[in-house]
């Protein structure tokens, strides 16, 4: 799949700005990944190319075919669950994929066949055959997500998918999209980092309408002012120089933020003061905080 997109306006009620001048461009299969904190414009994106939301100027193409101009063309390619979607009360999951997949073109017995392939995979077996009224919050939106993943659609679109999943039905959801996702793509939605980082090759940050970052989690590294980050045990760590950042965590222990170069320095100094520690490249809640709050190369604040 490749997705290109090329100045993004979108703006509600002739006033309110969601997306502003968003670019960028997908050229494999895989999963992509929008993190912002609420009123980013996530939603919106997923909406305008998923054929749900025309945007106020700019275009979108999947493999050349935009999504504006001919959306039906597009429709018969993707699958989307969007943030509000409900699952219906009186039927059952394995009613629900069914009926959807019928919808899409299968006959019955295909259907039913992708249907309990799909809710075995989920391990949903236990409440397939439940109205979905009678399911917990969670739950009903494992069946969502079923009924999209059983599609066989090429791209799925999916807004927040594993939100009120508990941890256990949330790495059952990642094990499934990492064992599709190098033969479809997958664009979705999460305030969960770690689900970010864990399963993304490509990642977006938006932050208030505007793409403030995007790329690989390596790329994004590298706008980060410190791309290095070492844990010290002790609380009361102190150390004076313009190369990195000491940081006193609240649970406890200290975190210094530094450069690559000046990694080895660093460690020779907390060894010489026999303090217990770790170094890692910083995670992507760090990279976030960075370029949202401030901290980037050029330190300043995005947009």
């Amino acid at each position: 799949m490749r997705l290109e997109v090329s100045g993004i306006f979108k703006t509600y009620d002739g006033k309110v700005p969601a997306l502003i001048d968003v670019s960028f461009s997908l050229e494999e299969n895989g999963i992509f990944s929008l993190i912002g904190e609420n009123g980013a414009g996530k939603t919106t994106l997923v909406r305008i190319l998923s054929t749900q939301l025309l945007p106020t100027s700019g275009t979108a193409t999947i493999d050349g075919v935009d999504v504006v101009s001919l959306p039906k063309k597009i429709r018969e390619r993707i699958a989307a669950v969007p943030q509000e979607a409900r699952a219906v009360p009186w039927m059952t999951p394995i009613q629900t994929i069914t009926s959807y997949l019928m919808y899409r073109g299968y006959n019955h017995a295909e259907a039913m066949e992708m249907a309990t392939d799909t809710i075995r995979k989920l391990g949903m077996e236990a409440f397939e055959h439940q109205k979905n009224r009678k399911l917990s919050g969670g739950q009903k939106r494992k069946v969502l997500v079923a009924t999209v993943l059983a599609s066989e659609a090429d791209i799925i679109f999916l807004d927040e998918p594993s939100t009120g999943l508990d941890y256990i039905s949330r790495k059952d959801l990642w094990n499934l999209f990492s064992s599709i996702k190098d033969r479809k793509s997958i664009i979705l939605t999460t305030h969960y980092l770690e689900e970010a980082e864990a399963l993304a090759s490509r990642i977006g940050i938006l932050n208030k309408g505007y793409l403030v970052g995007f790329g690989t989690m390596e790329d994004l590294r590298n706008l980060s002012k410190y791309p290095y980050s070492i844990r010290v045990s002790s609380p009361d760590f102190e150390l004076e120089g313009d190369s990195w950042k000491v940081v006193h965590l609240a649970e406890g222990g200290t975190q210094i933020f530094t450069y690559e170069d000046q990694v080895y320095n660093l460690v020779s100094i907390l060894i010489s003061r026999g303090l217990r520690f770790t170094v890692q490249e910083i995670s992507l809640n760090t990279i976030f905080e960075n370029i949202i709050y401030g901290g980037t190369r050029d330190d300043k604040t995005s947009q």
